[in-house]
């Protein structure tokens, strides 16, 4: 099986970096499935295709045993089924995905392994059964407690729904849950919002993700707001709700560690933080994106070009021999992470976090201090009251995370500064 490449091929050679994996990756699978599709969503899934759900199993299962052996059998720390909807596809499903994992990988003991989940897929029996499987995280997209706005965002789920769902897989035995809201939406007041941050406090969640809407070209929701049907915040009033989730939280204990993300202490979300602090990761399942030797690659989009894909090959093959090439198996993309890249994709992620990027960390792993590959933009980002110099650290200030992408942008590097 050989299609010719474009220019950015390059060979994913496991032997070419191998201190890659002196220790547990991330592992991300991606469900591409949902019942129906959200106006504002523009991620790699699909609805009305619930008759490819038994290969795209039998697919995902073949990619997941192919890269156990090519990696022999790597140790995970963290797994994380997301999507689409991991939860609209059924439960005896997701358990045997992850007993192929289980068999082709080595999950460490204390693992955080996470499942996403709608509203109105928690029930009690799911909920005992994704436990069984493994899964001890759960993330339920909630986005809204407040009716019109789930209407209007094209959610299923009520706002009585979403909170009984937090409460099922509590009594179920869930005991590290994490609820996605959002906010500077159409038609949300600051006291709509408010309501919002109110009851996620109130069902006391170990994690609370926290997205400012972003109006993606290509949606629904984009040509509404195009047609000026649809009219969302201005940027002062997004502004004033992200502070006001600051404050809210922040007094009910919460820990606002990421630029998106707060959590009661000891909840952070493990397997996010492996991207933020630029280690490597496994992505299977189309369109699933990876990190690791030193380049980054991506599965096809298409979920029946990655099902016919993965079907030639086999489990018996050796995985070791399989030209992992862009074009070849479901592989659609590679590209070298170069030095410059690995620099700019450290300061951008690692800046999103509360402790901010450690001069330590950033001259074991580069050679050099950041001071020498970015001390103008310290400067002028500190003199601007964007970012602050800590003990070992350097930090976005509270306003530097209201205008992060401005500060974030500053410290990427062009292609011959590595």
């Amino acid at each position: 099986m050989s299609i010719s490449s474009t220019s950015h091929s390059a060979n994913v050679d496991a032997s070419e970096d191998p201190v890659d994996l002196d220790a547990p990756i991330a592992l991300y699978v991606h469900i591409p499935f949902c019942l129906s599709k959200c106006n504002y969503c523009d991620f790699n899934t699909y609805e009305g295709i619930e008759d490819l759900m038994p290969s795209f199993v039998d697919a995902l299962s073949t990619e997941i045993a192919l890269w156990g052996e090519r990696l022999k059998r790597p140790q995970v720390a963290t797994v994380f089924f997301g999507g689409g909807t991991p939860s609209y596809l059924p439960s005896e499903w997701i358990t045997r995905l992850f007993d192929w994992i289980d068999r082709s990988m080595q999950i460490v003991s204390d693992a955080e392994i996470t499942l996403e989940a709608n509203p109105d897929d928690v029930d009690r029996d799911k909920s005992e059964v994704w436990l069984d499987a493994g899964f001890n995280r759960i993330s339920i997209g909630i986005q809204s407690f407040v009716d019109p706005i789930l209407v209007a965002l094209s959610r299923r789920h009520s706002s009585d729904v979403a909170a009984h769902a937090v409460k099922t897989a509590r009594n179920a035995g869930f005991d590290n849950i994490s609820i996605d809201l959002m906010f500077g939406l159409p038609n949300q007041s600051i006291a709509v919002w408010e309501t919002t941050l109110k009851r996620a406090i109130d069902l006391g969640t170990e994690h609370l993700s926290l997205y400012g809407l972003q109006v993606e070209i290509g949606t629904p929701l984009h040509r509404d707001v195009q047609r000026g049907t649809v009219q969302t915040p201005s940027d002062d009033l997004a502004a004033d709700m992200y502070e006001l989730a600051m404050e809210l939280l922040g007094d009910a204990g919460y820990e606002h560690y990421e630029i998106s993300n707060w959590a009661k202490p000891g909840h952070r979300s493990q397997h996010n933080l492996a991207y933020w602090l630029n280690k490597p990761y496994l992505g299977v399942g189309p369109g699933a994106h990876s990190s690791m030797f030193r380049k980054r690659f991506a599965n096809m989009k298409s979920p029946r070009r990655y099902i016919a894909r993965m079907g030639e090959a086999s489990r018996e093959d050796d995985a070791g021999a399989l030209g992992l090439v862009e074009g070849e198996v479901a592989i659609d993309f590679v590209e070298v992470t170069s030095q410059s890249m690995a620099m700019s994709e450290t300061m951008m992620l690692g800046m999103r976090l509360a402790e901010g990027v450690s001069h330590a960390e950033f001259r074991c792993r580069f050679g050099t201090s950041l001071r020498s590959k970015y001390g103008t933009e310290i400067d002028e980002l500190t003199r601007a009251g964007l970012i602050e110099l800590a003990v070992d650290s350097i930090r976005l200030t509270r306003r530097g995370r209201l205008l992060g992408n401005s500060v974030f942008e500053r410290f990427i590097l062009d292609g011959d500064e590595g």
